[in-house]
């Protein structure tokens, strides 16, 4: 495979991280074969980082990788889902919102149809899809890793928990729907995660999540400048049917895929690529500031990917899964 051209060569990872290498989660034993090599493009921190294909199964991860000790040093302070919150009332009558709603399904956050209940958000960051749900009638709790941001979150009044997944004691009660927004290719053991929270569902909850989708089009024509590859806090790279294989490892059954109708990673990975050949800077810059708007930029792009959607080639898929012993 020829290697993706970048711009500079980082510096190399500094001594305080400390890096590891890691079997396939599944358990596979047939060796990988090299991808890509990337770097940190999201806050420019050093390292190059290599991402492999397991033989058996096909699963991508980050090898070798900053093991969970000094993985810390790639969330920066500045880094976004770690910001304080910043709530805000929804804009427009009940009824506009409602059409919108109908009109531009986006699928980013779309989880089963059920009457409310108990809901887990695990990595709840600043606390707006907390507050979305609260307003539907949910009774809802968080688990956040960041405690800077978790404090800020129950300063709200909501009730969040601050720990990783992985140290994350048991609830008191079970819950009705657990939902996980970019969260599980992060987690280092997200096999033992998963068998972990499918024991705080009640029977018959639900696990809504998303994660890039590391098989579609906008990741195989931008190799190492696909802004959703994240490396290294992106530990896993997730195709539908190795999601389904990870979920179905860790006593899951998979029930249904919606991959997302948004193109705001398309816009960030165009700039990436153009910022590598030193190609249009005022483009690059605009593009960025483009999908950092995402409000703006899912609207504008939802004619194209509506369309990419219905073909699995978006960038990002949220999936639905129960207990298999459901």
């Amino acid at each position: 495979m020829t290697r993706p051209r970048t711009a500079a060569v980082p510096p190399a990872t500094p001594d305080s991280v400390v890096l590891e290498t890691v079997d396939c989660p599944l358990g596979c034993g047939q060796g990988s074969d090299f991808v890509l090599t990337g770097f940190d493009r999201l806050h420019q921190l050093p390292g190059r980082f290599t991402v492999v294909k397991c033989r058996g199964c096909g699963l991508m991860r980050t090898d070798p990788r900053p093991d969970a000790a000094t993985i810390s040093y790639y969330y920066p302070t500045e880094y976004a889902p770690h910001q304080p919150p910043v709530l805000s009332s929804p804009v427009g009558s009940k009824q506009w919102r409602r059409l919108a709603g109908w009109a531009f399904q986006f699928n980013v956050t779309r989880f089963p149809e059920m009457k409310p209940g108990r809901m887990l958000e695990i990595g709840c960051a600043g606390g707006g899809f907390l507050q979305q749900m609260a307003t539907r009638g949910w009774d809802v709790e968080g688990l956040e890793v960041s405690e800077r941001v978790a404090a800020a979150t129950r300063s709200l009044g909501f009730r969040v928990r601050t720990s990783s997944l992985e140290s994350a004691e048991a609830p008191e009660r079970p819950f009705d729907l657990i939902v996980a927004w970019m969260v599980i290719e992060h987690l280092h053991q997200p096999r033992q995660a998963l068998q972990k929270i499918a024991r705080w569902l009640r029977p018959g909850g639900w696990l809504a999540l998303s994660v890039p989708n590391a098989g579609s089009l906008e990741s195989r024509i931008f190799g190492d400048a696909w802004y959703s590859l994240d490396v290294p806090r992106h530990l896993f790279h997730f195709t539908p049917r190795t999601l389904r294989l990870l979920l179905a490892a860790s006593g899951w059954s998979l029930q249904k895929i919606h991959h997302q109708r948004v193109l705001s990673n398309l816009t960030h990975s165009i700039a990436n690529r153009l910022n590598d050949r030193a190609m249009l800077p005022s483009a690059a810059r605009y593009l960025s500031q483009m999908a950092d708007r995402p409000g703006h930029t899912h609207h504008a792009l939802y004619p194209l990917a509506l369309p990419l959607s219905l073909i699995g080639q978006t960038g990002r898929m949220t999936a639905w899964a129960q207990p298999a012993s459901s």
